[in-house]
């Protein structure tokens, strides 16, 4: 239920018959999350110096951010009232800027310098400004005008990130163009020459160089060009907006399937402690007047993503966003989110700028994609499937594409870069989250074919090769590479979605004597979540009935059950013979082959409990070899060893299978 100290208006069950929510819903949240911030401000104002964990920027830094930040929110609420607001609301603002810009105060805030943290949040202030000036900026005395103008001059002719740094750059110096201020035209129409090297097409940007798909194209690429057309007007865009427009209208076309039916986002990509900022583009695509959305389906949208996060801790019962997703959970932040960090979600009340009588606020509720029928969409652009079912409202998203890596020197270059657990695995969802503390990562069973060295040392799938993404059908490879050894395997996967399953088809290049082990999407939960297992399957299931599952269906060897080889690896359950009572094995062999789930605790956003299904081949004889298996991640009852003979497998040649499913469909891999 929502939190009762948000203090919000009753539902409205006619014009919003699927969230209850309205206008007033919005702007009761929003004045909750600003309110609660006074007692965190400095004397006067310019700084939140909120609690938790400080970012590698500083706790001035810090500081700043949550000025910066919750002024984003703070302006789309006077904006949206046309200054009809809580007087003392502008006035902490207002008083903050003086405060800030004043370098004789112990509350200034840091200069402008190339690359700072400081670039992020002065985007974030001019745009506040713009909206706001009438009743902000207008009102400034003269000498506090110069000062803020001095602060933000430390753009021109700066250096930034070479990624979606270029337009905090791109909007600020337009800040400067719009009052009449000193400014490089040139920094701007580098910056906006800049992304047009990273638009891939069917509205998709990669955020720099390299492959790097995930929220910042909606919340920063698609977002700060057209908030930049709407300081620079017709007159100066060049052109540009239009372009913009097109963009935006075509990315809006497939985004609503990256949302459950309960409002959750797809959870994939770095900075997911923004949360509802996903919501960012929805709102820019009707401020733009350049969405392709409905009116009702944009709010119910927005309202379902919003309402799912108050509902779940976001904010906390002191009105504060933490880092994390729900609640604090530090592994799913970057070393760069401080404690106010999470006030990029201000993004999310964007609408709040179209007026009360917009048709987003007056028409009635549409239902989402996945409330009508199955859902599948495949996105060439980043390599992935979106999958979503309609009777459990889960959408997942199947990654043949995005790695978050420098670009390579060459396509068949090896693996270099990092591996990230929010791009790397193979599966995301809106109702899972990737294992991601440091000893969960370790161990990289969660949606990752891996070969396993004598140590358990698994192979990284760091740098992804997209092959294929059409249809229901994708496919990418990556290099598999182990300790001692110089070469790199290639790993080929092939995801076929068919009903609501996943079929994976893996062609494996391994050297001798390895072990091979899959794992399925780790689920988690409060309590620990039940599992089971057998020959050839696994099973793991949470408390409020969310199944995770994967099965063995060709190439595992796992039909005898024929017990050899070394332990399971650490936090593993083998399971080749029966399991206990809670689904556990009563006693682990020492099996080279099988089927189990690994347990964790605390390196789950999702809960404190979380548990993956894997199987594990038996002793790789060196060479090539295929193996197929079926992902399953339902809120139904699930039956692995009745899914083992759900999908038919030949084997046509060393290269190929064919699945043969029960309503006669055949895929040729």
């Amino acid at each position: 239920m929502t939190a009762p100290f948000l203090h919000l208006p009753p539902t409205d069950r006619v014009l919003s018959s699927r969230t209850g929510w309205t206008r007033a819903h919005w702007e009761a949240t929003a004045d909750r999350l600003l309110d609660a911030l006074v007692p965190y401000a400095t004397p006067g104002f310019a700084q939140y110096r909120l609690p938790g964990r400080a970012s590698w920027s500083g706790v001035v830094s810090d500081g700043l951010e949550g000025y910066a930040r919750s002024f984003l929110m703070a302006s789309c609420r006077i904006a949206g009232a046309r200054g009809e607001v809580d007087p003392e609301l502008i006035e902490r603002y207002a008083r903050g800027l003086a405060t800030g810009t004043d370098p004789a105060s112990d509350e200034a805030w840091p200069r402008l310098t190339d690359c700072s943290q400081q670039m992020v949040e002065a985007a974030s202030i001019a745009v506040g400004l713009h909206e706001t000036r009438p009743w902000i900026w207008d009102r400034l005395d003269t000498k506090v005008q110069e000062r803020v103008v001095d602060w933000f001059s430390g753009f021109v002719g700066g250096r930034t990130w070479d990624n979606n740094w270029r337009l905090f750059q791109v909007v600020s110096e337009q800040f400067l163009a719009s009052v009449g201020a000193p400014y490089s035209r040139s920094d701007i129409e580098s910056g906006l020459d800049r992304i047009e090297d990273w638009y891939v097409g069917d509205g998709w940007y990669t955020d720099g160089d390299g492959r790097n798909f995930d929220y910042y194209i909606g919340w920063a690429m698609h977002l700060y060009p057209l908030l930049w057309s709407r300081m620079a007007g017709p007159e100066e865009d060049g052109g540009r907006t239009e372009v913009y427009r097109q963009r935006l209208s075509r990315f809006l076309e497939d985004y609503p399937q990256f949302f459950g039916s309960d409002g959750a986002p797809v959870h994939q990509g770095r900075s997911l402690t923004y949360r509802f900022a996903a919501l960012a583009p929805v709102w820019m695509g009707a401020l733009a007047d350049c969405t392709p959305l409905a009116p009702g389906l944009t709010r119910r949208l927005a309202s379902g993503t919003l309402r799912h996060f108050v509902e779940r801790g976001a904010p906390d019962e002191r009105g504060l966003l933490t880092l994390g997703w729900y609640d604090t959970f530090l592994p799913s932040t970057q070393p760069y989110s401080g404690p106010a960090s999470p006030y990029w979600a201000s993004k999310g009340f964007l609408g709040l700028l179209l007026p009360a009588d917009h048709p987003v606020w007056t028409q009635r509720e549409l239902p989402l994609p996945i409330e009508e029928s199955d859902q599948y969409t495949a996105l060439p652009a980043p390599g992935w499937l979106l999958h979503g079912t309609r009777h459990d409202g889960i959408v997942r998203l199947v990654n043949h594409g995005s790695d978050h890596n420098p670009p390579a020197a060459a396509d068949d270059a090896p693996q270099a870069g990092e591996e990230d657990p929010h791009y790397a695995r193979l599966g995301y969802s809106t109702a899972t989250a990737p294992e991601s503390a440091p000893h969960a990562m370790a161990r990289t069973v969660d949606n990752h074919l891996a070969l396993l060295a004598p140590d358990g040392t698994p192979s990284r799938r760091r740098r992804i090769h997209p092959l294929r993404c059409e249809g229901n059908i994708a496919s990418s490879w990556y290099a598999a590479e182990l300790p001692g050894d110089e070469r790199a395997y290639r790993i080929e996967t092939t995801s076929v979605l068919h009903g609501p399953w996943e079929i994976r088809v893996h062609r494996v290049e391994a050297p001798e004597g390895v072990l091979l082990r899959e794992g399925g999407h780790a689920v988690a939960h409060g309590e620990r979540p039940f599992a089971s297992s057998g020959p050839g399957w696994a099973l793991a299931r949470t408390a409020d009935g969310l199944t995770s599952a994967v099965v063995a269906l060709h190439g595992w060897d796992t039909e005898t059950g024929a017990a050899a080889g070394g332990p399971p690896s650490a936090g593993e359950t083998a399971a080749a013979g029966g399991t206990s009572a809670d689904g556990e094995t009563a006693e682990p062999r020492e099996t080279a082959h099988g089927s189990g789930v690994a347990r964790d605790v605390q390196s789950n956003a999702y809960g404190p409990h979380s548990a993956i299904p894997y199987l594990r081949g038996s002793r790789h004889p060196g060479g090539r070899s295929v193996h197929v298996s079926l992902i399953a991640l339902s809120r139904d009852t699930v039956h692995p060893q009745a899914l083992r003979t759900s999908v038919g497998v030949r084997a046509v040649g060393a290269d190929a299978v064919v699945l043969t499913f029960l309503d006669g469909t055949t895929v040729e891999v």
